[in-house]
């Protein structure tokens, strides 16, 4: 095992430079002393009498300044036996918590006394009673320490240096020693700073790795859900080519020939989770296209997109259940068909996509499961979470209104 000589030259150095420093002082009480009385037998051996006595205090004084700090830090050097010292700290948040961490642990100091918090310059200054634990009560002795604070903000992380020392001015290092309560102060503050620090990162690492299992849960179930949309489509549309082919085969062609333009805008993108606003549009259109095919002049359509809102990030294949839902519960069973409206719109830091029919309503008998509504909802409170909503609501004099609405800027980043 390894050990450390108290005896080295910075100790030595230290020692004699307290003792020197109060030699002079009583030097100077018995010159003082004399100028007014008088030089005489009698002051003289009174001058030596107080000499040796205050010689031999100062060095019990010192010694136990000594042994105090060896206990602490294991080791004596000239950084463990000044009375003050300085800690320098990195805290893994932003500067306002590692202010409320750093102001969190120092109140909670059995010795704390008060504190002055500066939140505009971070900087905090915490005022310390001094209690003497050799004592067998915990009564504060007439010291008291300080520890100082000024915390520098950083990309990610902070930089906090952290000041201990006595409630004085640096002159009086020279004949005070404070028998480690400054060393104890910071070694103390330190060790339960650090211990915040550690359990800080530990829960970001914790919080990082839920969320990447989150995300590749999350993965995993907007492909499960687009794959109970898509081939719902390409079956109902083969189907109806099928049946063409045998009663109009230029409808049928015709039929086909969008198809393949809709494929060719969803393909590419099939494995992706984000599209654009103008993507999905093309997509809508396209699938809208087909099933004019079939409907004929019972199903109108329009589009009232701004140009501006084109490369707005949006999940794939979600305005295209929308609209699958309107034709289907909304316009396909009306005898005489109707219109269909997609719209979109800024509102703030939100964007709102809405599609709309004049159909049979809300209050319309339907066999469907909902299943479409549901994925919608679902994929907008996995990408976005509770900001995300879908509405309905009742059209005058009929029909429904969808409404999606998510934050533009979770979207652009997503």
């Amino acid at each position: 095992m390894n050990t450390t000589k108290t005896s080295n030259p910075e100790t030595i150095q230290f020692g004699a430079r307290y003792v020197v420093a109060w030699s002079f002082a009583m030097v100077g009480c018995v010159l003082l002393v004399w100028t007014f009385t008088g030089y005489n037998d009698r002051m003289a051996r009174v001058a030596w009498a107080f000499g040796t006595i205050g010689i031999a205090i100062t060095v019990g004084v010192l010694i136990s300044h000594l042994t105090r700090t060896h206990a602490l830090a294991g080791h004596l050097d000239a950084k463990t036996l000044a009375n003050r010292h300085q800690r320098v700290l990195e805290f893994p948040c932003t500067v306002d918590d590692a202010l409320d961490m750093v102001e969190t642990v120092l109140r909670g100091l059995r010795h704390y006394a008060a504190m002055d918090v500066d939140r505009t310059h971070y900087r905090l200054t915490a005022h310390l009673k001094s209690l003497d634990r050799y004592a067998m009560d915990d009564g504060s002795s007439d010291q008291s320490s300080l520890v100082r604070v000024v915390l520098e903000p950083g990309e990610g992380i902070c930089r906090a240096t952290l000041q201990f020392e006595p409630d004085a001015g640096p002159w009086r290092d020279w004949w005070v020693l404070d028998h480690g309560r400054n060393l104890d102060n910071a070694l103390t503050v330190t060790a339960l700073l650090t211990e915040r620090i550690a359990e800080r990162r530990r829960s970001d690492r914790n919080a990082a790795e839920r969320t990447a299992l989150e995300r590749q849960l999350a993965q995993t179930q907007l492909r499960l859900l687009q794959a109970q949309v898509e081939p719902h489509f390409l079956y109902n549309t083969l189907a109806s080519a099928q049946l063409l082919t045998r009663s109009d085969p230029a409808r049928a062609d015709l039929m086909l020939g969008h198809l393949i333009a809709f494929l060719r805008s969803s393909l590419p993108g099939a494995d992706a989770e984000q599209s654009t606003l103008g993507v999905e549009v093309e997509r809508s259109q396209a699938y809208l296209d087909i099933l004019k095919i079939r409907m004929g002049e019972r199903l109108k359509a329009v589009v009232e997109v701004p140009d501006a809102m084109r490369n707005v990030p949006l999940p794939s294949l979600l305005l295209q259940t929308l609209v699958e839902n309107a034709i289907k519960h909304g316009l396909e069973p009306k005898s005489g068909g109707g219109t269909l409206w997609i719209r979109a719109a800024k509102e703030g830091d939100m964007v709102s996509i809405s599609v709309a029919d004049d159909g049979r309503g809300l209050q319309a008998e339907s066999s469907g499961t909902g299943l479409g509504l549901k994925n919608v909802r679902d994929r907008l409170h996995l990408l976005y979470g509770p900001r995300a909503s879908l509405a309905l609501a009742t059209n005058f004099p009929s029909g429904v209104t969808a409404t999606m609405r998510f934050p533009l800027t979770i979207a652009q980043e997503a």
